[in-house]
């Protein structure tokens, strides 16, 4: 239980800086047009897909939050669809040219009776596949940074 709460406070600061760094680089004035944006330096469609890949992978294997997918991925429409999905999301979210198709988080999400503690179990499954891919620092960060806000959305409010 002490490991898993330490782990929690991992988490929960991970997302604290993942906030706050995208926000912070704004201000200081870090950012310049010359830039790559955050989809190229995630690698694009094939590197977001990439980790995407990985992370449906470690979603089902963690017996923390595999229940939750457990009818998407074992229907090769349904997993194929999520995958689409999740790819068109981080896309959209990295500054990408993709257009996010699928349904709201709060809808998405609703009646699944979510907990904090399942959100950021995919945050580190999420990450895993961010390091597996090797994914930057930075860029993990503004990419968390920018899903975080989606966690009301998603969990939490039916603990």
């Amino acid at each position: 239980m002490r490991l898993f709460a330490n782990r929690l406070r991992v988490v929960s600061m991970l997302l604290v800086v993942a906030l706050a760094v995208p926000a912070l680089a704004h201000a200081s004035g870090t950012t310049t047009t010359k830039e790559k944006s955050l989809y190229s330096r995630l690698g694009g469609k094939k590197g977001i897909t990439a980790v995407v890949n990985d992370f449906v992978t470690r979603l089902n294997t963690d017996t923390r939050v595999n229940s939750f997918f457990a009818a998407t991925t074992s229907d090769p429409a349904r997993l194929s669809k999520f995958k689409t999905h999740f790819v068109e999301q981080l896309c959209q979210a990295s500054g990408g040219p993709c257009k996010y198709t699928g349904k709201d988080m709060k809808t998405a999400h609703q009646g699944m009776k979510i907990t904090t503690e399942n959100f950021n179990a995919v945050v580190e499954d999420l990450t895993g596949a961010l390091d597996k891919c090797k994914v930057g620092e930075n860029e993990k960060n503004q990419l968390l940074g920018v899903l975080g806000p989606m966690k009301p959305d998603i969990a939490g409010s039916e603990e």
